[in-house]
């Protein structure tokens, strides 16, 4: 390992950390960029995967040419094979033109293949072939290219999983992993997480014109055992976070428990600007759960109220002829029912615990309108209701079914059927 280039490759890059698997990874990759081989880059999310192939890149002959980072994972599987090989003139909807696609374009060059265990099985049988024969096929061509690329690629996949379970090609697998190169995760790297952190908080000082942040060593000693499941792209992220959000420029162990967990065992995230670790959301989330299921069973007993309401309002207009119901007010444990079209005249309001229902029957004089009251200590029986306004109509008219049932707004053949219906046949 040559400390001296290992030295000039980190302050050109600006790579940060003197741990042995860093050094390491960095001494594996000025090894192999002056050779053709392919590198296969392994390490979790975030811990900086993708200095390595431009590594390997600006110190093989190949610097001069063209180099392509191609994030996989982002690129939609219908497009994948026409972004990398190229397509047609009309191979699909959409392609108004002919594409040489990265392979094309990056001939004599490099391209990183970034999230390589991403790829649809059919784009890893084509990418196969051009690692092993460098020939391919454009989408919707026929011709058969040459291209001359070196492959670089990077994955957090467990790929001896993928491939067991069939999501990843075995034989790829062994072309791509030529050279493997290892990056090690954050908290692997021991005195590196201070060095990183002061990078990042210097960075913010200056961009931001903000005082630079520092940690007291209670705090250096939690940031080194925490496990940093987001590795250097999380570190950065909360040195972020405490340079603009933190009033304190010394940020010590109770700052610190503000952006990350109490427990440095934990792989979780903090929530920013929460402390108190025994605090929990179950029970706000139970409270929200009682109050959706309570008020959607609420919503439901309006709606099966309601349906039984219009159910009687609709058997009531039918008996009485009427175009609808009007001013049903409500008032605690009292109800009152007015037919429409009849004079309106105030009816007393009873607030007694048994429901009065009112009805105020039409007249010939206004003066004579009474308002009968129908006492039903349960519950509203419209059969009970409508046999009752039948028989004093026709009480008022001396039995009169041609005026009984003007008085009530219906037709004689309506009346009559009631009648029949309510076994009223010896009122005649």
């Amino acid at each position: 390992m040559n400390t001296t280039e290992l030295q000039r490759i980190k302050q050109r890059y600006n790579i940060v950390g003197n741990s042995d698997g860093l050094n390491h990874a960095l001494d594996v990759a000025l090894q192999v960029a002056p050779t053709d081989l392919s590198v296969l880059i392994i390490g979790e999310s975030g811990v900086g995967k993708e200095i390595i192939p431009r590594v390997i890149h600006d110190n093989s002959p190949r610097k001069r040419e063209k180099y392509f980072a191609i994030n996989c994972g982002s690129i939609p599987e219908g497009t994948i094979d026409s972004e990398l090989f190229g397509h047609e003139k009309g191979a699909f909807t959409g392609a108004i033109g002919e594409s040489e696609g990265y392979f094309g374009i990056a001939n004599k060059g490099t391209i990183f293949l970034d999230e390589v265990g991403e790829l649809p099985m059919a784009t890893q049988a084509r990418l196969l072939r051009v690692l092993e024969t460098g020939e391919y096929i454009r989408v919707g061509g026929q011709e058969i290219r040459k291209t001359d690329v070196r492959i670089v690629a990077a994955t957090n996949v467990n790929m001896r999983k993928a491939i067991s379970e069939g999501r990843f090609r075995e034989d790829l697998f062994y072309r791509l992993n030529t050279i493997p190169i290892q990056m090690p995760a954050l908290r692997d790297r021991g005195n590196d997480i201070i060095l990183l952190f002061r990078l990042f908080a210097m960075q913010m000082a200056e961009k931001y014109h903000l005082p630079k942040i520092t940690l007291t060593e209670e705090a250096k000693q939690v940031m080194l055992q925490y496990k940093w499941p987001g590795n250097v792209r999380q570190l950065k992220n909360i040195t972020e976070q405490m340079s603009v959000l933190s009033e304190k420029r010394e940020i010590d162990l109770e700052g610190l428990l503000k952006y990350i967990p109490r427990d440095p065992s934990s792989t979780q995230l903090a929530t920013i600007g929460y402390t108190d670790e025994k605090h929990s959301y179950e029970n706000e989330r139970e409270i929200l759960y009682k109050i959706l299921y309570e008020l959607r069973g609420n919503v439901s007993d309006l709606r099966r109220d309601m349906n039984s309401l219009r159910k009687q309002l609709d058997e009531a207009r039918g008996l009485a002829g009427a175009a609808g119901f009007q001013n049903i007010p409500y008032e605690e444990s009292s109800t009152s029912v007015s037919i429409p079209n009849a004079p309106m005249h105030p009816a007393k309001v009873h607030t007694s615990s048994t429901p009065i229902y009112q009805v105020e029957t039409p007249h010939t004089q206004p003066e004579e309108v009474i308002a009968e009251e129908i006492n039903e200590p349960e519950s509203l029986n419209l059969n009970d209701l409508g046999r009752q306004m039948v028989v004093k109509a026709l009480e008022r008219n001396g039995g009169n079914r041609k005026k009984a049932a003007q008085e009530l707004g219906i037709s004689d053949r309506t009346l009559y059927r009631r009648i029949k219906q309510y076994g009223l046949d010896s009122n005649k």
